[in-house]
């Protein structure tokens, strides 16, 4: 149940390797592998990483939005459906950095949980 819960991650993890492996960046495949890796570690620490990750990562979605979107003003093409796709891409992303606050991961990953107060 655990890995359905962090499936978002790992989607956005599997999404940002397949970016940089496309651009030829093999240094940030092997960060964003070793950052999705930390997800087996039960640390605070770790989840922290993670969601710092998955923020870097949203950002880098966003850059390449940007770029994408001028070369295409540029060459006259049609761009804004890329622009919706990306951007649907990199919200995602930045979600699925939320899946740490579910009390069942806050849980795993020893983030305090408060109790509801009587």
């Amino acid at each position: 149940m655990k890995f359905v819960r962090l499936l978002p991650v790992i989607i956005s993890a599997i999404l940002i390797v397949a970016h940089f492996f496309r651009a030829g960046q093999l240094l940030l495949v092997v960060v964003s592998v070793a950052i999705t890796l930390l997800l087996l570690v039960k640390e605070r620490w770790a989840a922290l990483a993670v969601q710092g990750g998955l923020v870097l990562a949203a950002g880098e979605w966003l850059r390449t939005l940007n770029r994408l979107v001028e070369f295409r003003q540029n060459m006259g093409m049609e761009w804004q459906r890329m622009a919706l796709i990306l951007g649907g891409v990199a919200f995602c992303t930045l979600l699925s950095s939320m899946v740490f606050r579910l009390p069942a991961m806050r849980q795993r990953f020893g983030f305090e949980v408060r109790q509801k107060e009587s």
